[in-house]
């Protein structure tokens, strides 16, 4: 099951993470990909808003993982260096705690994903379209695409 939304401008963008903070519990998985500038932390930062998170939020790319605290704590993965490694870094830890998660390049280490999680791509169209297909795997996230499709 594949979703797709067509999001025409920074701000829809937005008002999609925004929508989908409201429906996330703690546990919740969110794999982002996409190519450089496709919107991946523009998102993630509206996310991160949605779920009360104050501080700024930015790509954890050199670190591999911020957290911040807000109505649920949030963990913000980028994995893109750990290409090539097998190194186990406590994932049971970070998802199955009490936060929600969102992996940037989560392809990378797709063998310690949680089995069920909402993948979402996203897809630059021009400078302010997107296309996000929404790939829910497990039935409490085809659920949730089905209310953020609402």
């Amino acid at each position: 099951m594949t979703m797709e939304i067509l999001v025409n401008s920074l701000e829809e963008t937005k008002s999609l993470a925004l929508k989908l903070a409201d429906l996330l519990e703690a546990q919740d998985t969110i794999t982002l990909e996409g190519d450089l500038g496709a919107g991946k932390t523009t998102f993630t930062q509206s996310l991160a808003k949605g779920l009360g998170i104050r501080r700024t939020v930015n790509s954890p790319t050199f670190t591999i993982l911020k957290q911040y605290e807000g109505r649920l704590p949030f963990n913000h993965l980028d994995v893109y260096r750990l290409a090539d490694s097998d190194e186990d870094l406590g994932w049971d830890e970070l998802f199955f705690g009490d936060a929600v998660s969102v992996i940037e390049w989560a392809h990378l280490i797709e063998q310690d994903l949680p089995a069920e999680r909402l993948g979402i791509e996203i897809h630059r169209i021009d400078e302010n379209k997107r296309r996000f297909l929404l790939k829910p795997i497990g039935k409490r996230y085809e659920r949730l695409c089905e209310e953020l499709m609402k």
